[in-house]
C-alpha cells in the first residue's frame, strides 16, 4: 500500500515522531485524556492553526489528532501506556524504565523489543521494520482517493470513446440520478439531439418541475474557451432563463471560468467533475467490495 500514500504536509509531525514527546508528557505519572496531550503536543511542535485544523484524506479528523491518537495506541499496545479510565491514559513502569534511559526516538523498530507489541504487529524481532508514516486511518483514506482517481481516469476516458448518442443518455441518467429532471422518461424527452456530438435541451429542476435548467453538453477533447460559454450565456438571455449547466468531457479555460455574470446562474462541469459525480451516484461503475470502518463504542462500558 506505500505506493498509493500521499505525502504528509512537512510541518506536522508522523505519528511516530509523536511518540517520544507523548510518552514524556505522560511521564507524571498523572492519568491524562487525549485532548490534553493534543493540546500540549501542538504547543510542543509549534503548529499554527492551519496546521491543527488540516484534514486527513478522508476529511473526517485533523491529521494532527489522528496521528496522536495512533501514537497513544501504539504505545499502549507496546505496555508504555495503560488505560485506567474511560477516555483515560497513563505511564506504566515500563513507560518510566523507558524513559530514564533517555532514548532520542521512539518509533515501531524500537517497540519491537517488548513482546505485547511484536504479537500486536504479528511480526518477530528479526523482521525490518516498515518506512511508515502514515496512520492507518491516513493510509486507507489515501488508498480510497487513488482508487478513486484511478477509476475516475478510466471512466472519462471510457466516456470520450463513447458515441453521441449514449454520451446523451448518460448526461440525462446523471441528472436524474442527481435529483433533476424529474423521471427518466420526462428528461429524456426534454432533451433533444443536435447532431453536433452534443446536447442541448431543458429539464426539470425537480420533481415538480417548479423551474427548469437550460443544458449544453458538448463531448469533446479541446479546451473549452470564454466564447464557448459567452454564446451559451447569450442563448440563454435569449430565452429569458436564469439557470444554465455546461457539461464537457474535456476542460474550461480559466478565461471561461471566470466569465459567469450576476444575472445568469451557470454551472460548469469539466470531465473530472463529470466523472467524479458518476462515481458519486454509481453511473456506469459498480461496486465490488465495502469495508465497514468501526471504533469502541465507549458508551457501551459506560455502566460496568
Amino acid at each position: 500500500m506505500s505506493s498509493l500514500l500521499v505525502p504528509s504536509p512537512v510541518s506536522i509531525p508522523d505519528f511516530q515522531t509523536i511518540m517520544l514527546p507523548l510518552l514524556e508528557f505522560a511521564s507524571d505519572g498523572l492519568e491524562h485524556t487525549l485532548a490534553d496531550a493534543i493540546e500540549h503536543l501542538a504547543i510542543h511542535f509549534k503548529l499554527t492553526d492551519a496546521e491543527r485544523k488540516e484534514l486527513i484524506p478522508s476529511g473526517k479528523q485533523p491529521i494532527f489528532d489522528n496521528r496522536v491518537g495512533w501514537a497513544r495506541t501504539y504505545l499502549k499496545k507496546a505496555g508504555l501506556l495503560t488505560y485506567p479510565s474511560r477516555g483515560k491514559f497513563q505511564i506504566t513502569q515500563r513507560g518510566l524504565d523507558l524513559i530514564k534511559t533517555k532514548p532520542q526516538r521512539i518509533d515501531m523498530a524500537l517497540l519491537k523489543q517488548f513482546p505485547e507489541y511484536l504479537e500486536f504487529i504479528g511480526a518477530t524481532k528479526k523482521a525490518p521494520s516498515p518506512v511508515i508514516e502514515e496512520t492507518p486511518d491516513e493510509s486507507m483514506a489515501s488508498a480510497y482517493q487513488e482508487l478513486r482517481r484511478n477509476l475516475a481516469q478510466e471512466l472519462l476516458e471510457r466516456i470520450k470513446s463513447c458515441s453521441p448518442a449514449f454520451f446523451e443518455q448518460l448526461v440525462i441518467e446523471l441528472l436524474v440520478k442527481m435529483g433533476y429532471g424529474g423521471s427518466l422518461a420526462d428528461a429524456g424527452k426534454a432533451i433533444g439531439r443536435t447532431g453536433d456530438e452534443g446536447i442541448d435541451g431543458i429539464i426539470k429542476e425537480d420533481r415538480l418541475g417548479l423551474d427548469v435548467i437550460y443544458i449544453q453538453a458538448k463531448r469533446w477533447q479541446n479546451t473549452i474557451g470564454r466564447p464557448d460559454i459567452q454564446q451559451f450565456v447569450g442563448a440563454l438571455a435569449g430565452k429569458g432563463a436564469k439557470k444554465g449547466v455546461f457539461i464537457t468531457t474535456s476542460k474550461f479555460s480559466e478565461q471561461a471560468k471566470s466569465y459567469l455574470p450576476a444575472e445568469i446562474k451557470v454551472v460548469l462541469i469539466d470531465g473530472e467533475q463529470l466523472a467524479n459525480y458518476a462515481i458519486d451516484v454509481n453511473l456506469g461503475v459498480s461496486v465490488i467490495c465495502e469495508y465497514q470502518i468501526k471504533r469502541l463504542d465507549l458508551d457501551y462500558f459506560e455502566g460496568e
